[in-house]
């Protein structure tokens, strides 16, 4: 089996990688019957010269590979008809603007696997980069908490090395005495987690976080049994909150009332009730002023995010009172950290535990005959047609929806 990892092509530039040089020594040392070329890249974090130092062999074009491996979508021309593909498509939600690459991705007899999709039997995703952006997001949230008030500066996270060296910066600030709140228990959420505990900053519980002052930093960690509730009054579940999140409303404005600094890490879906609403940033008790989403629902739950940053340029303001944007230095506005493609800026470690998880769950299923149905369940398209699991995509691929 000829594997290829591909070049990214999409802009802006993405500079992780699959597998790195590293992860394609463990491929190929477990599986003696895989090969792996790489497509030379000037731009991806490992360089051309490090994989050719690990024996792993540097070509120019992808022909002879079977199974091509990439992180972003793929252009559309320069897709290559009848080969088995694996990237983020950013489809599965019927994204109008990857309509016509699905499309091409038929047309062209492409097998479409998606990342996103690479699930156990029970629908847990095995795969993702939710980690380092959680990671990266608390980072850049307290990049910005040190600019809004002039606090201190931190070298942006895409300029540092790995997270060792983001802890390092953090590990130099003075923090005032504020409350800062975590919403979020997945992997997103662990991340975030990771750097206030590195850190050294206290933890509290729900209960002293809502009710207690402290003399110093702390933080609080919830998820959505502490920020929903019933509608009708009875004791809810997390399970039942999946199940049915119409039934629910918001249980967030009392940690508003008492927070400082927002990091939002949760997963947000569809009929869940908002966190805060415009309406609730316009109260005179919300007091959170800064806010790190890093879920980046626009126009969602959390009000104060209405649009995506970007790495460039990644903190806006939000003015509660004109629900408009404004400079997030003003003393009333909300800054907000909202750039939606965090683990850009960690490249390095968000490549090496990616190819960690690729390789521990994915390659085995091409040489056990799938005995977990790994890939079953994440090929989208074969045949030039949609598979069964994603046939509901068929009125999105004609344009009837």
């Amino acid at each position: 089996m000829k594997f290829g990892i591909i070049r990214e092509r999409k802009n802006p530039p993405d500079r992780r990688v699959v597998l790195s040089p590293e992860e394609c020594q463990n491929v190929l040392s477990s599986f003696p019957k895989a090969q792996i070329f790489v497509e030379s890249s000037p731009i991806r974090v490992f360089s051309d010269k490090e994989y050719a130092d690990k024996g792993i062999k540097v070509v120019q074009d992808m022909e002879n590979c079977e199974v091509l491996l990439g992180v972003k979508e793929v252009p559309i021309d320069a897709l290559i008809p009848n080969k088995k593909y694996f990237f983020f498509s950013h489809t599965i939600k019927k994204q109008p603007y990857n309509r016509e690459l699905l499309k091409a991705v038929l047309d062209k007899n492409i097998e479409l696997y998606d990342h996103e999709v690479i699930t156990d039997p029970k629908g847990k995703r095995l795969v993702a980069f939710g980690r380092y952006a959680g990671i990266v997001g608390a980072y850049n949230g307290f990049r910005a908490f040190g600019l809004k008030y002039d606090l201190f500066q931190l070298p942006k996270a895409e300029t540092l090395l790995d997270q060792s060296a983001l802890i390092s910066e953090l590990k130099k600030i003075n923090l005032p005495n504020i409350k800062i709140l975590l919403t979020g228990k997945g992997r997103v959420g662990d991340g975030a987690k990771e750097m206030l505990d590195a850190m050294e900053i206290r933890e509290v519980g729900v209960d002293d976080y809502l009710s207690e002052t402290f003399n110093e930093p702390v933080y609080c960690q919830i998820d959505v049994s502490h920020y929903v509730k019933r509608r009708d009054g009875n004791k809810g579940s997390k399970s039942d909150f999946f199940q049915n999140p119409q039934t629910y409303e918001s249980n967030f404005f009392r940690f508003a009332k008492v927070s400082d600094f927002y990091i939002a890490g949760h997963f947000y879906g569809d009929g869940a009730p908002y966190l805060y609403t415009r309406d609730d940033a316009k109260h005179p008790d919300f007091k959170i002023k800064v806010v790190a989403d890093i879920s980046c629902d626009i126009d969602g739950p959390v009000a104060s995010t209405i649009r995506p940053s970007t790495i460039a340029d990644p903190i806006y303001g939000y003015d509660p009172a004109l629900e408009t944007e404004t400079d997030f230095k003003k003393k009333d506005a909300i800054a907000v950290m909202a750039v939606d493609n965090l683990p850009c800026e960690l490249p390095r470690d968000a490549s090496v535990g990616f190819g960690e998880a690729f390789s521990k769950y994915v390659i085995p299923a091409f040489f056990n005959n799938d005995e977990d149905g790994i890939l079953d369940r994440a090929r989208m398209t074969k045949n030039g047609m949609l598979t069964p699991r994603y046939a509901y995509l068929q009125d999105y691929v004609d344009g009837k929806e």
